[in-house]
């Protein structure tokens, strides 16, 4: 790899953006070299979207400068980031479901023939070319809407490369990819960097940063920390540097003795061509659950929140019979589900964080018809300083909260209600190191205090970190139970996972 410093593809000098309010970005500087990938890891809100903005043409920043291969260039628009070969992919992509993936590789910037008539032949013989380059075998002709996820990343990859970006921004890229699907990305990024590609890749997955990384840039409050040699970096450093203290472990420690079932889930059958599942989760326990993309975990906790029918099998809580209709039962009942996809079905990003923490507990705060909304309020203010929720007053809409605080203001609520079986659908997905700690100081709390838990969770070490137990899924069925945690391995896990153990 070409020295990032002596030959740096990409400049960003003392760069700073002002918001009403917030100073997002203060006197960053920022350095990539030909064919080195830089991981940019800070906490949610140190400044890294709005860095990646900057380059971008999203942002104007309202002081600094960017050059690219010495060259400084003014990037007042997404189409002079374009035109300088800079490139970003986030985590939601830019793409029309209903188009091939050569359709998309090509909107707006399509091969044409004589007359502006699009020259299809050719746009999928280059697409081709580009899928060779990186090692994919991908049909051009294929709908998007088809696609996974990773295969849909691959497209916004050849859409780069299509256009001769030189600078690639990948934000959170493995957010939602299965452990394979994980590999091939990885794989795809090693052939970027040898065919000299400058990468910028954000992840909260230490993992990706020690297989990956070139070199680490950390932000923290705005702030840059310090660049460094990835190799020459412990992971415990790199946490203390994000977070600015020290965690002493990754996993808090948690002592609870385990007491009576209180979810028990006796030969439930999701459907009459699915195995039956059997398991219970007692008083104080927090229950792994993990598998495969695909495997049904979470199919199975809509079930037992009663969003989606069974056709076979019991359920009971605490040791009485459980019959949900619909999730309206399973919330009286004391059952409550934390989605995986807490922007969609956990929150309504519109409403203040005060309404979204209301919405389940309406009746608690309704006197006569009116909603009495200063007890509403001064309700969810108690489990700010209990959660140390960081939002600036009740009234801020939930979307311009950082991703753990939002999962607080989603586990608020329902604790509000006196839930009494937590259902943890990927609990800290998007959530970065510092508040996945306090998510987990919280779960255990919870389990202290005698809640039953299930926690589902595609982390192989946060599977492990966290559980009690752990259960694998595979193909809608249980297919393993792992009792012994000071041994359970992540192959071994895997390996249950994929129908070997």
């Amino acid at each position: 790899m070409v020295n990032a410093i002596d030959s740096a593809l990409l400049k960003m000098q003392g760069i700073t953006k002002t918001f009403p309010g917030v100073r997002a970005l203060i006197d960053v500087d920022l350095t990539l070299g030909h064919g080195e990938v830089l991981a940019l890891l800070g906490e949610n809100g140190a400044g890294k979207s709005t860095l990646i903005k900057v380059l971008s043409g999203a942002h104007q920043p309202d002081s600094g400068s960017v050059s690219v291969n010495g060259e400084a260039v003014e990037i007042r628009q997404p189409a002079d980031a374009e035109r300088y070969g800079i490139a970003v992919i986030y985590q939601e992509f830019n793409l029309i479901p209903a188009l091939s993936v050569t359709d998309n590789v090509f909107l707006g910037n399509e091969r044409c023939k004589r007359r502006l008539v699009v020259d299809r032949t050719v746009q999928n013989q280059l697409v081709t070319n580009l899928l060779e380059k990186i090692g994919v075998d991908l049909d051009p002709d294929r709908l998007v809407k088809d696609l996974t996820v990773a295969q849909q990343q691959t497209v916004e990859i050849v859409k780069a490369l299509s256009r001769n970006a030189s600078i690639l921004v990948m934000d959170e890229p493995s957010a939602a990819l299965s452990h394979k699907e994980v590999d091939r990305m990885c794989a795809t990024v090693d052939e970027l960097r040898e065919q000299g590609m400058g990468i910028i890749y954000i992840s909260h997955r230490l993992d990706e940063i020690d297989r990956l990384a070139d070199r680490v840039s950390i932000l923290r409050d705005g702030c840059h920390i310090a660049t460094m040699s990835a190799k020459d970096v412990e992971r415990d450093e790199l946490i203390e540097l994000m977070v600015g203290r020290k965690l002493e472990n990754e996993f808090p420690e948690r002592r609870v003795e385990v007491g009576e079932p209180r979810l028990t889930v006796d030969n439930l059958r999701q459907s009459n061509r699915s195995e039956p599942v059997s398991f219970e989760i007692r008083r104080g326990e927090v229950v792994g659950l993990t598998g495969l993309v695909g495997a049904g975990r979470t199919e199975l906790a809509r079930v037992l929140f009663g969003a989606d029918p069974h056709v076979d099998g019991k359920l009971s809580l605490d040791g009485k019979p459980l019959r949900l209709k619909d999730p309206r039962e399973a919330i009286a009942a004391g059952i409550c589900l934390l989605t995986e996809d807490r922007k969609e079905q956990g929150l309504i990003l519109g409403l203040s964080v005060r309404e979204n923490f209301g919405l389940p507990n309406l009746d608690q705060f309704n006197r006569a018809g009116l909603l009495r909304q200063g007890e509403e309020r001064a309700a969810f203010e108690k489990y700010v300083d209990k959660f140390n929720i960081r939002v600036p007053h009740s009234e801020q809409r939930a979307g311009y909260l950082s991703g753990g605080n939002q999962q607080k203001v989603v586990l608020a609520k329902w604790l509000f209600r006196n839930t009494e079986v937590l259902l943890f659908d990927e609990p800290t997905r998007g959530i970065d190191v510092g508040a996945k700690f306090e998510i987990y100081q919280l779960i255990n709390e919870l389990a202290a205090a005698g809640k039953a838990i299930l926690m589902i969770s595609s982390e192989l070490p946060e599977v492990i970190g966290m559980s009690d137990r752990i259960l694998v899924m595979r193909e809608g069925a249980i297919e393993g139970e792992i009792t012994d945690m000071k041994s359970v391995t992540q192959e071994a896990i895997l390996s249950l996972a994929m129908g070997e153990g």
